[in-house]
Protein backbone atom coordinates (compact mmCIF):
# COMPACT_ATOMS: atom_id res chain seq x y z
CA UNK A 1 0.00 0.00 0.00
CA UNK A 2 0.92 3.16 -1.02
CA UNK A 3 1.64 6.01 2.49
CA UNK A 4 -1.15 8.27 2.56
CA UNK A 5 -0.17 11.50 2.10
CA UNK A 6 -1.99 14.35 4.85
CA UNK A 7 -3.45 17.02 2.98
CA UNK A 8 -1.65 20.66 3.58
CA UNK A 9 -5.44 21.41 4.74
CA UNK A 10 -4.67 20.35 8.56
CA UNK A 11 -2.72 23.75 8.83
CA UNK A 12 -5.95 25.76 7.95
CA UNK A 13 -7.85 23.25 10.55
CA UNK A 14 -5.21 23.83 13.18
CA UNK A 15 -5.94 27.52 12.62
CA UNK A 16 -9.20 28.52 12.06
CA UNK A 17 -10.87 29.19 15.33
CA UNK A 18 -14.02 31.10 16.66
CA UNK A 19 -13.44 33.79 19.60
CA UNK A 20 -16.88 33.57 20.44
CA UNK A 21 -16.45 30.00 21.18
CA UNK A 22 -13.20 29.25 22.92
CA UNK A 23 -13.12 27.66 25.60
CA UNK A 24 -16.94 26.35 25.35
CA UNK A 25 -16.03 23.41 23.24
CA UNK A 26 -13.94 20.64 24.90
CA UNK A 27 -9.95 21.53 24.14
CA UNK A 28 -8.57 18.77 21.19
CA UNK A 29 -5.68 16.85 22.46
CA UNK A 30 -3.43 15.49 20.44
CA UNK A 31 -3.69 11.79 21.20
CA UNK A 32 -7.45 12.45 20.42
CA UNK A 33 -6.52 12.97 16.58
CA UNK A 34 -8.86 11.81 14.07
CA UNK A 35 -7.24 10.44 10.71
CA UNK A 36 -10.07 10.59 8.11
CA UNK A 37 -9.05 9.11 4.70
CA UNK A 38 -10.12 10.67 1.04
CA UNK A 39 -9.95 9.63 -2.13
CA UNK A 40 -9.62 13.31 -4.23
CA UNK A 41 -13.31 13.56 -6.04
CA UNK A 42 -15.75 16.36 -5.66
CA UNK A 43 -18.12 14.13 -3.66
CA UNK A 44 -15.72 14.34 -0.49
CA UNK A 45 -16.81 17.80 -0.24
CA UNK A 46 -18.28 17.46 3.14
CA UNK A 47 -14.96 16.93 4.99
CA UNK A 48 -12.95 19.10 3.11
CA UNK A 49 -15.74 21.99 4.21
CA UNK A 50 -15.40 20.43 7.99
CA UNK A 51 -11.22 21.15 7.88
CA UNK A 52 -11.23 24.01 5.87
CA UNK A 53 -14.32 26.06 7.53
CA UNK A 54 -13.22 24.88 11.41
CA UNK A 55 -16.32 22.86 11.95
CA UNK A 56 -14.38 20.20 13.21
CA UNK A 57 -12.39 22.30 15.44
CA UNK A 58 -15.00 24.34 16.24
CA UNK A 59 -16.41 21.05 17.85
CA UNK A 60 -13.14 20.46 20.10
CA UNK A 61 -11.68 17.79 17.52
CA UNK A 62 -9.04 17.61 16.16
CA UNK A 63 -9.43 16.38 12.74
CA UNK A 64 -6.57 15.45 9.43
CA UNK A 65 -7.50 14.52 6.01
CA UNK A 66 -5.29 11.36 4.73
CA UNK A 67 -5.43 11.57 0.65
CA UNK A 68 -5.33 8.03 -0.81
CA UNK A 69 -4.49 6.90 -4.43
CA UNK A 70 -7.60 4.79 -4.47
CA UNK A 71 -10.71 3.75 -2.63
CA UNK A 72 -9.41 0.39 -1.69
CA UNK A 73 -6.34 1.91 0.18
CA UNK A 74 -8.74 3.78 2.09
CA UNK A 75 -10.35 0.79 3.51
CA UNK A 76 -7.28 -0.72 3.78
CA UNK A 77 -6.18 1.38 5.98
CA UNK A 78 -9.38 1.30 7.70
CA UNK A 79 -8.45 -2.71 8.54
CA UNK A 80 -4.99 -1.66 9.58
CA UNK A 81 -6.40 0.75 12.17
CA UNK A 82 -4.62 3.48 10.42
CA UNK A 83 -7.43 6.28 10.02
CA UNK A 84 -10.62 6.40 11.98
CA UNK A 85 -12.82 6.65 9.02
CA UNK A 86 -13.58 7.62 5.51
CA UNK A 87 -14.96 10.45 3.94
CA UNK A 88 -17.81 10.50 1.42
CA UNK A 89 -16.87 9.70 -2.25
CA UNK A 90 -14.78 6.60 -1.24
CA UNK A 91 -16.22 3.57 -2.86
CA UNK A 92 -19.15 2.09 -0.76
CA UNK A 93 -18.37 -1.72 -2.75
CA UNK A 94 -14.92 -1.19 -1.82
CA UNK A 95 -15.86 -0.14 1.94
CA UNK A 96 -18.09 -3.74 1.48
CA UNK A 97 -15.46 -5.68 0.44
CA UNK A 98 -13.25 -4.24 3.82
CA UNK A 99 -16.26 -4.95 5.70
CA UNK A 100 -16.51 -8.58 4.07
CA UNK A 101 -12.47 -9.05 4.85
CA UNK A 102 -12.78 -7.95 8.65
CA UNK A 103 -16.42 -8.29 9.82
CA UNK A 104 -17.79 -5.17 12.54
CA UNK A 105 -15.38 -3.23 10.41
CA UNK A 106 -17.41 0.19 10.29
CA UNK A 107 -20.56 2.05 10.09
CA UNK A 108 -21.67 4.20 7.52
CA UNK A 109 -22.70 7.75 8.60
CA UNK A 110 -23.24 9.33 5.37
CA UNK A 111 -23.60 8.02 1.45
CA UNK A 112 -23.71 10.08 -1.38
CA UNK A 113 -26.22 9.39 -3.94
CA UNK A 114 -25.94 10.61 -7.79
CA UNK A 115 -27.80 9.77 -10.78
CA UNK A 116 -28.22 12.12 -14.14
CA UNK A 117 -29.55 15.22 -12.00
CA UNK A 118 -27.08 14.42 -8.91
CA UNK A 119 -24.22 14.46 -11.37
CA UNK A 120 -20.81 12.62 -10.31
CA UNK A 121 -20.38 9.47 -12.66
CA UNK A 122 -19.52 10.06 -15.76
CA UNK A 123 -18.12 8.78 -19.18
CA UNK A 124 -15.82 10.82 -20.94
CA UNK A 125 -14.13 11.03 -24.35
CA UNK A 126 -11.79 13.47 -26.26
CA UNK A 127 -13.84 16.67 -27.70
CA UNK A 128 -13.11 16.03 -31.04
CA UNK A 129 -14.09 11.91 -30.99
CA UNK A 130 -16.76 10.99 -33.28
CA UNK A 131 -18.26 8.97 -30.84
CA UNK A 132 -21.86 9.70 -29.71
CA UNK A 133 -22.97 6.77 -27.69
CA UNK A 134 -21.93 4.31 -25.15
CA UNK A 135 -22.71 1.66 -27.86
CA UNK A 136 -20.05 3.03 -30.08
CA UNK A 137 -17.02 2.18 -27.82
CA UNK A 138 -16.76 -1.72 -28.83
CA UNK A 139 -13.29 -2.36 -29.63
CA UNK A 140 -12.30 0.97 -28.22
CA UNK A 141 -9.46 1.49 -25.05
CA UNK A 142 -11.00 2.26 -22.47
CA UNK A 143 -10.10 3.17 -18.83
CA UNK A 144 -11.94 3.49 -15.47
CA UNK A 145 -10.77 4.62 -11.94
CA UNK A 146 -8.49 2.05 -9.83
CA UNK A 147 -10.14 -0.56 -8.14
CA UNK A 148 -13.01 -3.18 -8.44
CA UNK A 149 -16.15 -1.07 -7.30
CA UNK A 150 -15.00 1.47 -10.42
CA UNK A 151 -13.86 -1.82 -12.83
CA UNK A 152 -16.94 -3.58 -11.91
CA UNK A 153 -19.68 -0.74 -12.91
CA UNK A 154 -17.88 0.35 -16.31
CA UNK A 155 -18.13 -3.42 -17.50
CA UNK A 156 -21.81 -3.51 -16.78
CA UNK A 157 -22.54 -0.15 -18.34
CA UNK A 158 -20.84 -1.31 -21.20
CA UNK A 159 -22.33 -4.87 -21.16
CA UNK A 160 -25.60 -3.17 -20.94
CA UNK A 161 -24.79 -0.87 -23.83
CA UNK A 162 -24.26 -4.42 -26.56
CA UNK A 163 -20.51 -4.61 -25.69
CA UNK A 164 -19.64 -8.41 -25.29
CA UNK A 165 -16.32 -9.15 -23.10
CA UNK A 166 -15.29 -5.36 -22.29
CA UNK A 167 -11.98 -4.67 -21.67
CA UNK A 168 -11.34 -1.99 -18.98
CA UNK A 169 -8.47 -0.37 -17.96
CA UNK A 170 -7.25 0.83 -14.67
CA UNK A 171 -5.76 4.45 -14.20
CA UNK A 172 -5.46 6.89 -11.55
CA UNK A 173 -8.50 9.42 -11.75
CA UNK A 174 -5.70 12.09 -12.54
CA UNK A 175 -4.59 10.48 -15.46
CA UNK A 176 -7.74 10.40 -16.61
CA UNK A 177 -7.77 13.73 -18.80
CA UNK A 178 -4.57 13.47 -19.84
CA UNK A 179 -4.99 10.15 -21.15
CA UNK A 180 -7.38 11.23 -23.19
CA UNK A 181 -5.50 14.31 -24.47
CA UNK A 182 -2.35 12.02 -25.66
CA UNK A 183 -4.65 9.36 -27.49
CA UNK A 184 -3.64 6.55 -24.84
CA UNK A 185 -7.30 5.71 -24.31
CA UNK A 186 -10.60 6.36 -26.23
CA UNK A 187 -12.93 6.41 -23.29
CA UNK A 188 -13.19 6.81 -19.84
CA UNK A 189 -15.44 5.70 -17.19
CA UNK A 190 -15.13 8.67 -14.44
CA UNK A 191 -16.18 10.92 -11.61
CA UNK A 192 -16.13 14.60 -11.26
CA UNK A 193 -14.75 17.05 -11.02
CA UNK A 194 -12.49 15.21 -13.78
CA UNK A 195 -15.34 15.84 -16.46
CA UNK A 196 -15.33 19.43 -15.46
CA UNK A 197 -11.60 19.52 -15.39
CA UNK A 198 -11.44 18.23 -19.19
CA UNK A 199 -14.26 19.95 -20.54
CA UNK A 200 -12.81 23.63 -19.19
CA UNK A 201 -9.49 23.30 -20.58
CA UNK A 202 -11.26 21.93 -23.62
CA UNK A 203 -9.59 18.32 -23.44
CA UNK A 204 -12.91 15.88 -22.80
CA UNK A 205 -16.65 15.95 -23.34
CA UNK A 206 -18.80 14.05 -21.32
CA UNK A 207 -20.57 11.15 -23.73
CA UNK A 208 -23.30 10.61 -21.02
CA UNK A 209 -23.63 11.43 -16.94
CA UNK A 210 -25.44 9.59 -14.13
CA UNK A 211 -24.12 5.83 -15.60
CA UNK A 212 -24.41 4.26 -12.88
CA UNK A 213 -28.33 4.94 -11.75
CA UNK A 214 -29.68 4.25 -15.34
CA UNK A 215 -27.62 1.21 -16.59
CA UNK A 216 -26.86 -0.41 -13.06
CA UNK A 217 -30.30 0.51 -11.22
CA UNK A 218 -32.40 0.75 -14.12
CA UNK A 219 -33.83 3.95 -13.66
CA UNK A 220 -32.10 7.19 -14.27
CA UNK A 221 -33.31 8.71 -11.20
CA UNK A 222 -32.49 6.73 -8.94
CA UNK A 223 -30.07 7.41 -6.18
CA UNK A 224 -26.68 5.42 -6.51
CA UNK A 225 -24.65 5.06 -3.21
CA UNK A 226 -21.73 5.05 -4.39
CA UNK A 227 -19.37 6.49 -1.93
CA UNK A 228 -20.07 6.38 2.08
CA UNK A 229 -18.34 8.29 4.99
CA UNK A 230 -17.90 6.11 7.43
CA UNK A 231 -16.37 5.41 11.04
CA UNK A 232 -14.62 2.52 12.33
CA UNK A 233 -15.94 0.47 15.06
CA UNK A 234 -12.81 0.32 17.14
CA UNK A 235 -13.00 4.09 16.34
CA UNK A 236 -16.93 3.57 18.39
CA UNK A 237 -15.56 1.47 20.63
CA UNK A 238 -12.74 2.82 21.91
CA UNK A 239 -13.17 6.97 22.15
CA UNK A 240 -17.43 6.33 21.84
CA UNK A 241 -18.11 10.11 23.05
CA UNK A 242 -15.28 11.33 20.98
CA UNK A 243 -16.53 9.72 17.68
CA UNK A 244 -20.07 11.25 18.42
CA UNK A 245 -18.96 14.53 18.09
CA UNK A 246 -17.37 14.10 15.50
CA UNK A 247 -20.34 12.37 13.80
CA UNK A 248 -22.24 15.48 14.85
CA UNK A 249 -19.90 17.49 13.44
CA UNK A 250 -19.56 15.81 9.58
CA UNK A 251 -23.67 16.13 9.76
CA UNK A 252 -22.60 20.24 10.26
CA UNK A 253 -20.69 19.68 7.70
CA UNK A 254 -22.86 18.02 5.07
CA UNK A 255 -25.47 21.08 6.15
CA UNK A 256 -23.57 23.66 5.25
CA UNK A 257 -22.82 21.77 1.79
CA UNK A 258 -26.74 22.03 1.16
CA UNK A 259 -27.32 25.43 2.55
CA UNK A 260 -24.27 27.41 0.96
CA UNK A 261 -22.74 25.28 -2.10
CA UNK A 262 -21.19 28.02 -3.67
CA UNK A 263 -19.52 28.88 -0.95
CA UNK A 264 -18.29 24.90 -0.15
CA UNK A 265 -17.57 24.29 -3.39
CA UNK A 266 -14.36 26.96 -2.88
CA UNK A 267 -12.95 23.95 -0.23
CA UNK A 268 -12.69 21.59 -3.86
CA UNK A 269 -9.13 23.59 -4.39
CA UNK A 270 -6.43 21.63 -2.75
CA UNK A 271 -8.41 18.68 -2.00
CA UNK A 272 -9.36 17.57 -5.76
CA UNK A 273 -7.72 18.69 -9.15
CA UNK A 274 -9.58 21.47 -9.79
CA UNK A 275 -8.70 25.09 -8.78
CA UNK A 276 -10.83 27.45 -6.37
CA UNK A 277 -11.68 29.64 -9.82
CA UNK A 278 -13.22 26.68 -11.67
CA UNK A 279 -15.10 24.82 -8.72
CA UNK A 280 -18.39 27.00 -9.67
CA UNK A 281 -18.64 24.52 -12.29
CA UNK A 282 -18.40 21.47 -10.89
CA UNK A 283 -21.82 19.47 -10.33
CA UNK A 284 -22.37 18.38 -7.27
CA UNK A 285 -23.86 14.61 -5.79
CA UNK A 286 -25.98 14.83 -2.68
CA UNK A 287 -25.38 13.56 0.61
CA UNK A 288 -27.95 11.66 2.69
CA UNK A 289 -26.88 10.94 6.23
CA UNK A 290 -27.41 7.72 8.73
CA UNK A 291 -31.08 8.70 9.69
CA UNK A 292 -32.81 10.31 6.57
CA UNK A 293 -32.37 7.21 4.45
CA UNK A 294 -35.95 5.97 3.57
CA UNK A 295 -37.14 2.85 2.63
CA UNK A 296 -36.70 3.54 -0.91
CA UNK A 297 -33.06 4.90 -0.86
CA UNK A 298 -31.83 1.50 1.39
CA UNK A 299 -33.85 -0.60 -1.54
CA UNK A 300 -31.57 0.95 -4.14
CA UNK A 301 -28.44 0.48 -2.03
CA UNK A 302 -28.86 -3.21 -1.31
CA UNK A 303 -29.93 -3.60 -5.05
CA UNK A 304 -26.00 -2.11 -5.74
CA UNK A 305 -24.44 -3.96 -3.15
CA UNK A 306 -26.15 -7.19 -4.71
CA UNK A 307 -24.84 -6.55 -8.33
CA UNK A 308 -21.58 -7.41 -6.60
CA UNK A 309 -23.01 -10.39 -4.77
CA UNK A 310 -24.19 -11.99 -8.08
CA UNK A 311 -20.91 -11.52 -9.79
CA UNK A 312 -19.18 -12.85 -7.07
CA UNK A 313 -16.99 -10.44 -6.22
CA UNK A 314 -18.96 -10.15 -2.24
CA UNK A 315 -18.86 -13.64 -1.02
CA UNK A 316 -21.62 -13.11 0.75
CA UNK A 317 -24.50 -11.12 1.00
CA UNK A 318 -24.13 -7.75 2.94
CA UNK A 319 -27.66 -6.12 4.56
CA UNK A 320 -27.48 -2.57 4.20
CA UNK A 321 -29.16 -1.76 7.26
CA UNK A 322 -26.90 -3.56 9.21
CA UNK A 323 -24.11 -1.15 8.21
CA UNK A 324 -25.99 2.20 9.27
CA UNK A 325 -24.51 3.76 12.29
CA UNK A 326 -27.06 4.57 14.71
CA UNK A 327 -26.47 7.19 17.37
Amino acid sequence: MNRSTITRRRVVQAGIAFPALVGLAPRARADDKILIGFWPIASGLPLYVGLERGIFKEAGLLVEGAKFASAQQVAEAMIAGRIQGSANGTASAALALAEITSPGLLKIVCSNPSNRKLVLDQFLVPKDSPIKAISELAGKKIASGPGIQNVTLAKIILEKNGITNPQVIELPVGQHVPSLAAGQVDAVYTLEPTGTAGRLKGISRVLENGVIAKYVLGDADAPWFGGSATVTTTFLKEKPELARRYVAAYAKAVEFVRKDPEAARKSLDGFTAIEEALAKEVPLSGFTLYNEFKPSDVEYFQKFFDVFTDRKIFNKRLDVKSLLYTA
